[in-house]
């Protein structure tokens, strides 16, 4: 068995709102309490890293997510007809094997959400890998629900507190319908769980927006026009630039985002490249609003 790496790790920020380079590890080896504690702590302060020119198979990947918390299995409508291993990787590709698709998502744009937020409990974190990546297109992007709820105006901080909204289940990042569900016209009507708009960081204590995905959204106890607009400003202003960094792949880069206070989001690109990543995620929590948070200005 290999002996836990010690020592130092270096974080650079990205000068960005949010995410930093790790650099100084090999996350193929095992890792010390010591540098797992400076790990966990850049991605509190930073909610996105980036490990690169890692060479990891699914163990060494799977090793390193679960020094975080349990993770998740991949969902079920993931991997398609495929045979998984590891069940609690997700394959992410546009890669066909005899015409038949072996992960999910594809070369379509994916939207900005956060991660299966339609249920009661979403992942805290994701960790996402890549294998093959296009030469251009597929870049993620990441927006910081800190900065965007800190910068929010007086009134409208006001308006939502308190707010809780319902997040739809029923279509994927893609906008794709998923399987066992039907078509929703009304928002009132849509499937998923109800979390509150503005949510506290169990770990930071501090506040971020909660948005989940725009289509379908609902704000509880609203007239739908009320709720409509509201979330357009909301989400108008949560997807702002100033706000955003974006992850331009390449091969051996490893992500990880705090699925609590970062929304994401996805280039197309061409159907002709190939994109082959492996996810993982560790197992969430129910979302909260702790009131005590507030201060005066608040």
């Amino acid at each position: 068995m290999d002996t836990p790496q010690k020592g130092n790790i270096t974080v650079i920020p990205t000068g960005a709102a949010l995410a930093a380079d790790v650099v100084g590890i090999d996350l193929s080896k095992p890792v010390s309490q010591e540098i797992f504690k400076q790990i966990e702590d850049a991605w509190h302060t930073h909610l996105v890293l980036r490990f690169r020119n890692q060479q990891l198979d699914d163990d060494a990947l799977l090793a390193f997510a679960r020094l975080f918390g349990d993770l998740d299995q991949a969902p079920i409508h993931a991997g398609k007809d495929v045979v998984n291993p590891y069940p609690e990787i997700t394959v992410m590709s546009n890669i066909k094997v005899n015409g038949k698709a072996i992960g999910n998502l594809g070369h379509y744009e994916a939207e900005w959400h956060t991660d299966m937020s339609y249920n009661d409990t979403a992942p805290i974190g994701s960790l996402l890998y890549s294998l093959e990546v296009p030469p251009e297109g597929g870049n993620t992007g990441f927006s910081n629900m800190y900065a965007a709820y800190d910068t929010l105006p007086a009134a409208v901080k006001k308006q939502i507190l308190g707010r809780f909204c319902r997040h739809d289940s029923s279509r994927n990042s893609a906008g794709e319908l998923r399987k066992g569900y039907t078509d929703v016209t009304d928002p009132r009507d849509a499937p998923g769980a109800i979390h509150p708009l503005v949510r506290t960081h169990p770990r930071s204590h501090r506040n971020c927006l909660f948005l989940g995905r725009r289509r379908n959204a609902y704000i509880i106890g609203l007239p739908l026009d009320e709720s409509e607009d509201l979330l357009n400003q909301l989400w108008a202003h949560a997807t702002q630039k100033k706000f955003e960094w974006y992850q331009v792949w390449k091969v051996g880069d490893l992500l990880m985002w705090d699925n609590r206070c970062a929304m994401h989001r996805r280039d197309a690109f061409d159907p002709e490249s190939r994109r082959l990543m492996h996810r993982t995620q560790i197992k969430g929590d129910r979302p909260f609003f702790d009131p005590k948070t507030l201060d005066a200005r608040a």
